[in-house]
């Protein structure tokens, strides 16, 4: 009899996601059908390429190598930013002409530009996107503030969930702030009186913002049908998409896009205590959200974009009191689950290598971006899969030349043994197609094992 998922170790959890990563299924559920032999070998073989650098393997045949954009494929296809969020099939060329192109090992999907009429719908606030804030042709901006308040840590650390929908998302989606008049939806308790809990949504504003939440939900539904189709397409040609979907660091979390980063740096100081308990209180939501999204997906890579705990960001100290406790809960809370977090250490984290070399053995990615290499294999190459550290300046001014003798020089630091993934160390857009091209081929010709 086969064990429920309860009953597998961790271990046996992340078996199962790649093992269903490995035999994708097509939007039917059924197998799905690989538009040759060659394909389905393709697709087998680079997504055992990545499986075994997670696990610290040594490679069967070479590294791995996987360019992780933002919004290069609109500018290597000839469209702005703009057309890629507003025109869905432009979008889905553009992205399949960047893989076709440069045939990684692993890709990230479509999902990068995002559905420009779901943010219009909603009257998005936290970003300026191309046409609201931005030229065409540049990527979208954050607009940071303090969308929740310091005296609402508790309203927070009380009820997260009823924060995010009653106070949060009103504030950053401008035809939701009726969300602001619903009831305490834990005080529907017995049949007297639970009528007065849904007198607001019988209030002619909350009426219009639900019809809002649908248009925008029709409109989610079609940019994410554009997303899947894509998704299952590459796949049918060899090409995986490496992502089951995302979480967040607690701190990030907070910091990003609830108290802003003023915000928080003054709640170190003059609450430190609250920050703390609101990060705890944010654990279970973020573990939650990553493994969902891998159970749902069928695919074990969570990704983490890790915005504030670079070096110099944060001292050593704080980094270690407020950053790094409530991260490392949601790893591991991810990895008993079965995920691989992929970890994007935006900055340099020379300091923090001593940290986070405790983490579980083959159980996570690092894209490091500033981080010494020889340091991080020798400190965490043990332990850690490191992807990355190509630099973005050598990527958008250096020479097919630079970038190779780069390549060379990061195999034979970090690809000795196993256990790296040639990429870029910050996603980038405008850079030189020749200088990626060279990044992506000179690593399938030098990085033989």
């Amino acid at each position: 009899m086969e064990k429920q998922w309860a009953e597998l170790s961790a271990d046996e959890k992340q078996e199962v996601l790649f093992q269903k990563w490995l035999s994708p299924k097509d939007p039917e559920g059924n197998d799905l059908q690989f538009q040759s032999p060659e394909a389905a070998q393709s697709y087998k073989e680079r997504i055992q390429r990545i499986k075994d650098a997670i696990q610290m393997k040594k490679l069967p045949d070479r590294v791995p190598v996987c360019p992780l954009p933002s919004m290069f494929p609109a500018y290597d296809a000839g469209i702005t930013v703009e057309d890629a969020m507003y025109d869905y099939d432009k979008c889905y060329a553009a992205w399949k002409k960047f893989v076709l192109d440069y045939e990684p090992d692993g890709h990230l999907g479509s999902s990068a530009p995002g559905p420009g009429p779901f943010f219009d719908i909603l009257d998005y606030k936290l970003y300026a996107w191309p046409g609201h804030g931005v030229s065409p042709a540049h990527s979208y901006q954050c607009l940071e503030g303090e969308y929740m308040k310091a005296e609402e840590y508790d309203a927070l650390i009380q009820d997260p969930s009823g924060f995010f929908s009653n106070v949060y998302l009103p504030r950053v989606f401008g035809a939701l702030e009726p969300f602001q008049m619903l009831p305490f939806l834990p005080g529907i308790l017995e049949m007297y009186g639970v009528a007065f809990n849904f007198i607001p949504y019988g209030l002619p504003p909350v009426q219009g913002a639900l019809k809002a939440i649908m248009e925008a939900g029709n409109e989610a539904l079609k940019w994410a049908g554009m997303v899947g189709s894509f998704d299952g397409e590459m796949a049918s040609l060899g090409f995986p998409a490496i992502l089951a979907g995302f979480t967040k660091a607690p701190f990030d979390t907070l910091g990003d896009t609830l108290r802003g980063t003023k915000g928080i740096m003054l709640d170190i100081r003059r609450r430190p205590d609250k920050l703390l308990e609101a990060l705890d209180a944010l654990v279970p939501l973020m573990i939650k959200m990553g493994v969902g999204a891998a159970l749902m997906n069928g695919k074990p890579l969570v990704f983490m974009p890790l915005h504030k705990g670079a070096d110099g960001f944060l001292s050593d100290q704080q980094f270690k009191t407020f950053y790094w406790p409530s991260l490392k809960q949601v790893i591991l809370g991810l990895i008993s689950e079965g995920c691989v977090p992929l970890l994007a250490a935006e900055g340099g984290y020379n300091s923090r290598l001593e940290v986070i070399k405790d983490l579980p053995k083959g159980k996570t990615v690092w894209m490091f971006d500033q981080t010494d290499m020889a340091q991080a294999k020798k400190i965490v190459g043990d332990t850690i899969c490191i992807l990355g550290n190509m630099p973005l300046s050598l990527l958008t001014v250096g020479t097919p030349e630079q970038v190779k003798e780069h390549t060379r020089e990061l195999i034979d630091i970090a690809g000795k043994g196993g256990g790296y993934i040639m990429g870029n160390g910050a996603f980038f857009d405008d850079i030189k197609a020749e200088n990626l091209k060279t990044m992506v081929d000179f690593t399938k010709e030098y990085g033989v094992y």
